[in-house]
């Protein structure tokens, strides 16, 4: 889930590091009179989750308190990447004499986090590692072992920068590693990170992203952000959608039958089994089929969650036939599933033989499921068809 702008500089402000003054403003009102607070000029910033605002015109500077509620009006109705603003940031303009650029994130294949850092803050951090690869540096740090300042030095130093600004900038990128760290992130990133006339260094953009399912864990500090339980932040606000399949999911304990994300195709999917279900996915993309939407079942949801999900799938305009798909699991009853999915299909007025373009999930109860899918003619398959030939079979179904 992704945070605003202005909730990572809470969350940064929360640690200490040097941030400008600022404040968000609902109306070209309130950004008029945030302007007299802060000294000087400002910069207006659209608040959105994606990227890109600055080509798309919603960031803006301002010298007046006129001319910040001007900018205000102008800002909030653009359009980026499909979002809406949610509010607008105002923020000091600060004198910047050298930008920098430092994000952590996490390596899927070395399974650590990994620390890159560039003096050449500001722009793609994909330009700059293309034209100018001695300009970045690429740092893996250990999980588990303690951390050290010594480490970010270390990444900041292979880029070439030295004396002061190396030891002014160790501790504000010491402790962007140990945010990520504690609050179960998979990216923290400031851009531009800035080294203002006067020598100071400041955050003047910052972006962060935490693992789903550490909310849990930490829903204090979400509480403190007023980020809602409702809100699945995946790069943009939720669709009506993706919130009713939350409402799903939290009708009882038992299971998962959620973390539902649209899309625009026309199989519904009702798939599941950790990392399976995004194999699944992308095997139904790779034979060519269109997913009307992700999602994922698991840990034995209850007949009434699988059945919900199942109509919530089919209600989406355009969707044709669903696929239910999982790995083999040991944890999620076969026949529970199966009699959720097909009592699904009969409340939203399909035949279920019609509707289920396959069902793959062998497991505990099988036998019993597969009674149950031989009785209203839905196809099948055990654990002898694979993940990719199963989703190949409902891909063929949809021509």
């Amino acid at each position: 889930m992704r945070f605003y702008e202005y909730e990572a500089k809470a969350l940064f402000r929360k640690h200490r590091l040097p941030l400008g003054a600022g404040e968000v403003v609902n109306s070209a009102d309130e950004a008029r009179a945030a302007f007299g607070r802060l000294a000087g000029p400002a910069v207006l910033k659209s608040q959105v989750l994606s990227g890109g605002r600055m080509k798309a015109g919603a960031v803006k500077f301002a010298d007046s308190a006129d001319e910040a509620a001007a900018h205000f009006d102008a800002i909030l109705p653009i359009v980026v990447k499909g979002e809406s603003a949610r509010s607008i940031l105002i923020e000091e303009k600060s004198p910047v004499a050298q930008e920098y650029f430092v994000a952590i994130t996490w390596d899927g294949r070395r399974k650590q986090p990994v620390l890159v850092f560039s003096d050449m803050g500001g722009i793609d951090i994909e330009e700059v590692a293309e034209k100018h690869p001695d300009h970045v540096s690429k740092t893996h740090f250990s999980s588990i072992l303690p951390l050290t300042p010594r480490i970010a030095k270390e990444a900041i130093g292979a880029t070439g920068v030295g004396g002061s600004a190396l030891n002014k900038l160790t501790p504000i990128v010491f402790e962007l590693m140990k945010i990520f760290l504690e609050y179960d992130l998979t990216l923290a990133e400031i851009n531009p990170l800035a080294r203002l006339e006067n020598g100071q260094f400041i955050v003047l953009d910052g972006h962060i992203d935490m693992e789903a399912e550490a909310r849990g864990e930490h829903k204090a500090l979400l509480d403190e952000l007023g980020i809602g339980d409702d809100e699945t932040r995946q790069a943009r606000p939720p669709t009506e959608f993706e919130l009713a399949g939350a409402r799903v999911n939290a009708v009882d304990h038992r299971g998962v039958a959620g973390n539902v994300v649209e899309f625009d195709g026309n199989l519904g999917l009702v798939i599941g089994a950790g990392g399976g279900s995004l194999t699944l996915f992308d095997a139904v993309r790779k034979h060519g089929g269109k997913p009307a939407n992700y999602c994922e079942i698991g840990g034995n949801p209850s007949v009434g969650k699988a059945k919900e999900l199942t109509k919530l799938i089919l209600s989406k305009p355009g969707v044709e036939k669903i696929a239910v798909m999982m790995n083999v699991v040991s944890n999620t009853r076969v026949d529970i599933v199966a009699r959720g999915v097909v009592k699904g299909c009969i409340e939203a007025g399909k035949d279920p033989a019609e509707t289920i373009a396959i069902f793959r999930i062998p497991g505990a109860w099988e036998d019993e499921g597969f009674k149950i899918l031989e009785k209203y003619g839905v196809e099948y398959c055990d654990r002898s068809v694979s993940m990719y030939d199963a989703a190949g079979r409902a891909v063929a179904k949809m021509a």
